[in-house]
């Protein structure tokens, strides 16, 4: 991709505070009309990044274009922001903070009316709209400030933790909002931590960690660079001499084991048939043993590394 096709370009940015160093070396090219998943564990680095970009803090060192040049006020226009914490007024009615906020994104009363109800009763809103903001659940004022966050029709979304407080009916609902969005070609950024929606849902993605860019670019390149083989695996029970199996053995990056599945990542050079060869000496009955194409979770598991053994290489998780 030509940085030409960018809208968002990131070379070099660092952010510093004091002695710490939140996020370093970071170079992102963000493609005009993609769903751009920026993701990590909480204090990665993630909504620091979102905020150099917006121009809300300066960086430390690097550049940063949006749209082509640096950030310009006007250029805030195009841009549609909704931040990790709720910043709605909350004794104003919802469809009058939104009619404020549409008002100073340069769209007049007459025009956000229409819009404002048309969302409002989208996101299933419409019988709270007079209702004051603080009357509100917290899910229910996600929803109203994502309303304000796409009112004007951004041609650029930027969303961090969209997702925070939502149900997963609503959460499906703003999950079709969002690819509608991206079908009449608007780029949207997701900053988030929940990894299985961003799987559903973004075609690129950006790991980072410890402040860092560890993982970048398109969803399906990311999981051919995985590495070792990964493996889905399906038993009918699980016995003691089984589960050691998996817990011990040495080729495992990364296993989930949720009642009878599990997932699992082997390490580069490890070889599945070994694992499948000790499994079958240890007695279990084996329903289902295939290769298969790695999770995200799993790459972030292993490459941003929320959740570690002792030594630090490798994870087994049982839910």
């Amino acid at each position: 991709m030509s940085v030409g096709d960018a809208v968002i370009e990131l070379r070099g940015v660092e952010k510093r505070y004091d002695t710490h160093l939140a996020v370093r070396g970071m170079d992102l090219v963000i493609p005009r009309g993609s769903t751009y998943g920026l993701l990590g564990p909480n204090g990665a680095g993630k909504t620091t990044t979102i905020r150099m970009i917006l121009g809300i803090i300066e960086p430390t060192a690097g550049d940063i274009k949006v749209f082509g040049a640096p950030l310009e006020m006007r250029a805030l226009d195009r841009i549609g922001y909704l931040p990790e914490e709720r910043g709605l007024y909350r004794r104003m009615t919802v469809r009058k903070v939104l009619v404020f906020l549409g008002e100073l994104k340069g769209i007049s009363k007459g025009d956000a009316l229409p819009r404002i109800d048309s969302w409002l009763e989208r996101m299933g809103l419409s019988e709270r709209a007079n209702a004051r903001v603080q009357e509100l659940s917290k899910g229910m004022q996600q929803k109203v400030q994502f309303i304000a966050s796409i009112l004007h029709n951004p041609e650029l979304v930027i969303l961090d933790e969209p997702f925070s407080g939502l149900d997963p009916i609503n959460q499906q609902v703003l999950k079709e909002i969002v690819l509608d969005l991206q079908k009449a070609g608007h780029t949207i950024v997701f900053c988030t931590h929940m990894i299985d929606q961003a799987e559903r849902t973004c075609d690129h993605v950006c790991i980072i960690a410890r402040g860092q860019k560890v993982v970048d670019g398109t969803m399906s390149d990311v999981k051919k660079r995985a590495g070792g083989e990964n493996v889905a695996l399906v038993v009918d029970a699980w016995t003691e001499a089984s589960r050691r199996v998996v817990d011990a053995h040495a080729g495992i990056v990364h296993a989930r084991v949720e009642g009878t599945d599990a997932e699992i990542m082997l390490r580069i050079g490890a070889r599945s048939s070994d694992l499948l060869k000790e499994l079958v000496e240890s007695g279990v009955s084996i329903r289902r043993f295939e290769r298969v194409e790695p999770s995200l979770e799993q790459i972030f598991i292993e490459r941003a590394g929320p959740l570690v053994s002792p030594d630090g290489q490798r994870v087994v998780a049982h839910v």
